[in-house]
């Protein structure tokens, strides 16, 4: 079991995913197809949702949707997928998704918002969603909140339309998310607890610069612009505004800290729907205050906590109310002690007590009376495992003893976990557990939906990183055939980027298809999480600040040199593929060790930070006046000479989020160094390649190695 290896043997002791041997009968390889789209191949599921009051979950099996008491046991048919049909006039082919809100049963039948009691088999109420309706966020009383183009609207529960903004100039956006997602934001509006007023973003783009992005699907093709606040230049201007639905009235946030281009973010209701919380970070996201707002008139009332940090601080969720004391508090943050860490807060007194004493990143899951659920690294960074902690004694329960990535949802009476998990060699698991971890039924287990495709083994372990501090982990497959007496190509497959982890204890170790489509075809692939990476503790993630792309490389090349130590690596036959900051990373590999890499597929890359958006570019590289020798060290641009291997780079050609700019302008370094590259536009993709459509990018990917290091 991986849980049983420690750091520093993983690599010696690295673990493996059985590889079975193939009968003479039975080989057949993945096809293009399958390893993109996945088409038959996803891992089954029970598809398990608690009802919304007491400890009944309900699960879809087939067409019947059953109700489950966790106590007992006892199941009871609710409806079935022909009755639902018949009710709604509608033909699904399958159970759709659902959820349940104060008894009845919510789902979508198309552009309309369902509500059903079950119990009469009768339509409570049946909302259609307006016409190009955007950012929609279901009320209670069956309603919605949305947005058209860039104003906000109410729909209520009797289909009336309300214009909660009317702004005419198109600089102006109202409901939608802000600062480009980041700071854990996902949306713009935000719904009272008792559904009388919601607050909403409104962002102010006049002084953003517009990027053109050309649309060559009309007649003479068109130029569509979208704002894009590059590093170091003009950004928008956030506020947050309350408006009242029986008034009809908008009142605003008086936000005053730091700079007008501040960002306001993990806006939350207090318990009473008479106060809201932000927390407000200047631009340079070095310091953060949790604030207090009348939701009445919008008046600053006090700040209840602040967070400082000389490299960056990160806030990414908005504070938990306790549902017993409306005065206490759960905030996470990871400034404080390195690690991402759970604290209980007081509005009277502003003071934080830590809850989660441990050394490893953890997350909120639920807070229920003095149960607090979380999830957390701390058996492993691979793993996620359901802790619960005793407020009143401290004392922690692990709920979740089985080595692997558990994700868990709580019962609504906080005395029962459903745990749906898988590990390098269990594709899925799903069961039933009661919160003081005493008693458990496993409800549901998968079979491997790729049993019959002749996989290759996957090796999941460790290797120390380029400084010697930390342990990297790593995820390395082979060809089903794999004989160590010959010699195979290698291909890194690399992100490396903030926010992700590309390698968890996860069936076949988070494994993309495609990995192992080269692999059946005499390739090994090897993927790594590098320094900068999640999951790790602050220390680990920060080791890149003002300096992208540079120790990633190192620790990339140190684990890649350990492939290569093998007698059957080819160290005259390696590659190097990734999107994104993937891309970035591909590029500035085959330009920093160009003896090293003799082929690279880059996608969407970024080639110079000064070229990217302010929230995410300034948090890691500051800005291009305070940071030059950051910017000019992690440049693109003067390394094209340096080129000496094959790369194609590949690109949707109206990417709003590595804009075309970045790639062209490398194409162009090129020419100007009179180095050969190769460049494959997606002309109508954005920044990833979907759908059908990705088929074709990947076959060229495949295509690109097989041609020049095959």
């Amino acid at each position: 079991m991986l849980a049983t290896i420690t750091a520093a043997a993983a690599a010696a002791q690295p673990v493996r995913s059985a590889a079975p041997a193939p009968s003479a009968d039975s080989l057949r390889l993945l096809t293009m197809e399958e390893a993109v789209l996945g088409k038959g191949l996803a891992v089954p599921n029970l598809p398990c949702v608690w009802c919304d009051e007491g400890a009944v979950y309900t699960c879809s099996e087939g067409e019947v949707l059953y109700a489950v008491d966790a106590r007992t046991g006892r199941r009871t048919e609710r409806t079935t997928l022909a009755r639902l049909n018949e009710l709604l006039g509608t033909q699904f082919e399958r159970m759709p998704a659902y959820g349940w809100k104060r008894g009845l049963l919510v789902l979508y039948a198309g552009r309309d918002r369902v509500g059903i009691d079950l119990d009469a088999h009768r339509v409570v109420y049946r909302h259609p969603l307006p016409d190009k309706a955007a950012s929609v966020v279901p009320l209670d009383d069956g309603g919605y909140l949305y947005t058209r183009a860039n104003n906000l609207y109410r729909c209520d529960a009797e289909g009336r339309e309300t214009a909660v903004t009317q702004d005419a100039d198109r600089n102006i956006v109202n409901g939608q998310s802000v600062s480009r997602n980041e700071f854990g934001i996902s949306g713009g509006i935000f719904p009272a607890p008792d559904g009388r007023k919601t607050a909403f973003y409104r962002k102010d783009e006049h002084r953003v610069t517009d990027f053109p992005l050309l649309d060559v699907t009309t007649r003479t093709g068109s130029l569509v612009s979208i704002k894009y606040p590059m590093a170091g230049m003009a950004s928008e201007r956030v506020s947050v505004g309350v408006y009242d639905f029986e008034r009809g009235t908008t009142v605003w946030l008086d936000v005053t800290d730091f700079d007008e281009e501040r960002y306001l973010t993990n806006v939350c209701w207090g318990p009473a729907s008479d106060r809201l919380y932000v927390q407000v970070l200047d631009r340079a996201q070095k310091h953060m205050h949790l604030n207090e707002y009348d939701a009445a008139d919008g008046r600053f009332l006090r700040t209840i906590l602040t967070e400082e940090h000389p490299k960056y601080v990160e806030p990414q969720h908005p504070i938990r109310f306790l549902k017993e004391d409306p005065d206490k508090f759960i905030y996470t943050t990871s400034n404080r002690d390195g690690f991402s860490s759970l604290y209980l807060g007081s509005l009277a007194s502003g003071q934080l007590e830590r809850l989660t004493n441990v050394d490893a990143d953890v997350r909120l899951v639920a807070e229920h009376g003095r149960y607090i659920f979380y999830d957390s690294a701390e058996v492993s960074p691979v793993e996620q495992h359901l802790f619960r902690l005793d407020r009143r004694t401290g004392r922690t329960v692990r709920l979740t003893p089985d080595a692997g990535w558990h994700t868990c949802r709580i019962s609504p009476d906080g005395r029962y976990v459903l745990d749906n998990y898988s590990s390098l060699e269990v594709p899925r698991v799903v069961r039933l557990t009661s919160a003081d971890g005493r008693r458990s039924r496993e409800l549901f287990r998968a079979e491997d939906p790729s049993a019959a495709l002749n996989y290759g083994a996957i090796e999941l372990g460790t290797l120390r990183s380029a400084d010697g501090r930390y342990d990297n982990y790593y995820r390395l497959v082979k060809p089903h055939d794999f004989d160590p007496t010959k010699k195979y190509p290698v291909i890194l497959y690399v992100y490396g980027g903030p926010h992700s982890q590309m390698v968890q204890n996860t069936f076949q170790a988070q494994l993309r298809r495609w990995e192992m489509y080269m692999a059946q075809r005499g390739w090994v692939v090897f993927v790594m999480d590098n320094r900068g990476t999640s999951n790790r503790g602050l220390a680990y993630e920060q080791a890149t600040h003002r300096r992208l792309g540079q120790c990633e490389m190192e620790d990339q090349v140190k684990g890649l040199e350990w492939v290569l130590s093998h007698p059957w690596a080819d160290r005259s036959r390696v590659g190097v593929h990734g999107w994104s900051f993937g891309g970035f990373m591909t590029i500035s590999l085959m330009t920093h060790y160009p003896d090293l890499f003799k082929v690279g597929v880059a996608g969407g890359p970024v080639i110079d930070w000064k070229w990217y958006e302010v929230m995410y570019g300034e948090r890691y590289m500051e800005t291009p006046e305070n940071n030059p020798e950051g910017y000019a060290a992690t440049s693109l641009l003067p390394m094209a000479e340096k080129l000496r291997g094959k790369l194609l780079i590949c690109q949707g050609a109206i990417d709003p989020t590595v804009v075309w700019q970045h790639s062209l302008n490398f194409v162009r370094a090129c020419i100007d160094a009179g180095v050969q590259v190769d460049y494959f536009p997606y002309p109508t993709h954005e920044h990833n390649v979907m759908g059908k459509d990705r088929v074709h990018l990947m076959q060229k990917v495949t295509d690109y190695f097989e041609d020049y290091l095959r």
